[in-house]
């Protein structure tokens, strides 16, 4: 499985993104905007704005006519401009950002950081673009054993094909990452802290559905085996979790950084 971070096949389908990723970006969005000090009356930047979840927590803050979003993903910027209509939402990547030099008082990203081709670039547009004294904050899981779905998932690959790809390296998954990124970008005064959030699942075949969408890394994986093949991860990912037979939670924690232009 040999895809580009930002390779359009892993992120096509907002409605199974939402059944895959969407519970636990949707408990992530208000606590990222809280730990990013988003303020009434602020114009702000979603940055992977995807289907809406952090865009819709901060039009609830700011309005969604003080919101701007990009993603490159046509259908995630049309699914998050049903959900926040009013929000200027446009096709484009964090490495190319089309907007003047300070136009906001802070850009966010939540759980993109690990799909961008250029990470320095992209922190570099962030801060162009954010004026002098304004906040610049990103967010991404905890690629070493902190989001619990992932790591269960690759660990229980690995146990059935020990050639099976990993998230491990993406970029910001582990601790400090993305704080020293934002430090090497002459962001000032750097927090580098974390956010830890859950998600509920009705039983154990309902996470498992949630994998056959063809979501992500972890989607494009599962799309590749045979019927037994995924008998067996799916066997492997159930231990990993407990053998949950009923309902059952996931914890999942994400590296959080900001700093000021």
């Amino acid at each position: 499985m040999t895809l580009r971070a930002s390779d359009p096949v892993l992120f096509a389908d907002a409605a199974a993104y939402q059944q895959f990723m969407g519970r636990y970006s949707d408990a992530l969005a208000p606590r990222f905007a809280d730990a990013a000090g988003v303020a009434p009356g602020e114009r702000v930047l979603d940055v992977g704005c995807g289907a809406g979840a952090l865009t819709s927590v901060l039009a609830e803050i700011v309005g969604a006519d003080h919101i701007a979003g990009v993603d490159p993903s046509e259908p995630f910027v049309a699914a998050a401009s049903r959900r926040v209509p009013g929000a200027d939402l446009r096709v484009a990547t964090a490495e190319s950002l089309p907007f003047e030099d300070e136009t906001f008082d802070a850009a966010l990203s939540q759980l993109v950081f690990h799909f961008v081709d250029d990470p320095a670039r992209a922190v570099a547009e962030m801060k162009r673009v954010t004026r002098s004294g304004g906040r610049v904050s990103a967010c991404v899981w905890d690629m070493t054993g902190g989001m619990t779905m992932l790591r269960s998932y690759w660990d229980a690959a690995r146990e059935v094909d020990d050639r099976a790809p990993d998230e491990i390296e993406r970029f910001g998954g582990k601790p400090g990452q993305l704080a020293t990124l934002w430090r090497e970008a002459g962001l000032r005064d750097v927090v580098d802290d974390e956010i830890v959030v859950a998600a509920g699942y009705r039983d154990f075949d309902e996470l498992w559905r949630a994998f056959l969408g063809g979501v992500g890394p972890v989607g494009v994986h599962l799309s590749l085996l045979d019927d037994a093949q995924r008998s067996e991860l799916a066997a492997a990912l159930r231990r990993r979790i407990g053998s949950p037979e009923g309902p059952f939670e996931l914890t999942a924690r994400a590296w959080f950084a900001g700093g000021t232009v």
